[in-house]
């Protein structure tokens, strides 16, 4: 099974990798019967359709790459030895979850569930390779232009109560506390994400998970920004179905966002 899928520039290239790391649904052959039926019907913490929302992003000369396996059987955007990425009381899953942001378990029982040992397996086999191989784009992009931005896309039900009480925001962007990437980058993704009619926050309530965290690293000209979004943004509001009309107003505001972070990096 491909862990991930890669949609190659079909333009000159730039230096912007846009990674997606949470929309894949597949399961290995080995792991997949250890799961619940029932949670495995819709797979709820899926990013869904995400990348299609990025389709414009080749013939802007963006690399995109796509997990192909589902967050459930490995979550590529948390430390690798689940340590929290926020502290204020918040559910927030592991690496290997055993329940959904609801407190669902996905396992069909305790004893189905990951130990140690299979955790550092899956780490292994399905984690690790994930970012050796966005250390290779970033390095190709880097040697070639000098500088790199790593794109993290994701996107969130309206509301997971184990969050938040409220409703999200529609567009979060998170940067740490503007600690992955160059001040002009980030002003100029404020920018671009607020040109349209989108409630824009800024690292409230996400500052980026570990993927950011962990390759934004501005003093060595490799940036890093998350954008986190609702998924009513492109989805009915079921936040099942792919909704064409909502996803072509988000799709515009994504493509005006990339085309001025591509300038903003050419006069870094």
């Amino acid at each position: 099974m491909d862990l991930f899928k890669i949609y190659q520039p079909q333009a000159d290239p730039v230096p912007i990798i846009i990674s997606v790391p949470h929309a894949g649904t597949k399961f290995p052959a080995e792991i997949d019967p250890k799961f619940s039926k029932r949670m495995r019907k819709h797979l709820d913490d899926t990013d869904w359709y995400v990348h299609r929302l990025y389709g414009f992003a080749s013939a802007l000369g963006i690399t995109v790459i796509k997990a192909n396996l589902s967050r459930w059987v490995i979550d590529l955007n948390r430390d690798p030895e689940s340590i929290p990425l926020y502290n204020d009381g918040r559910l927030i899953t592991s690496i290997t979850p055993t329940t959904d942001f609801f407190g669902n378990p996905l396992y069909k029982s305790s004893d189905q569930e990951p130990d140690l040992a299979e955790t550092q397996r899956r780490l292994n086999q399905y984690y690790w390779p994930y970012y050796r191989h966005l250390e290779d784009l970033i390095a190709e992009r880097k040697k070639q232009f000098g500088k790199v931005l790593l794109w993290d896309a994701h996107s969130i039900r309206h509301l997971v109560s184990t969050i938040q009480k409220e409703p999200f925001p529609d567009i979060i962007l998170g940067d740490n506390d503007e600690k992955t990437a160059h001040p002009n980058l980030i002003s100029s993704a404020l920018y671009g994400l607020q040109s349209g009619k989108f409630r824009v926050n800024h690292n409230t309530p996400f500052k980026g998970g570990h993927i950011t965290r962990y390759f934004g690293r501005p003093e060595n000209d490799v940036h890093a920004l998350q954008l986190e979004m609702n998924k009513i943004l492109y989805m009915d509001d079921n936040e099942i179905t792919y909704n064409q009309e909502r996803a072509a107003e988000m799709t515009g505001v994504l493509e005006k966002t990339m085309k001025g972070l591509i300038q903003t990096l050419d006069s870094l």
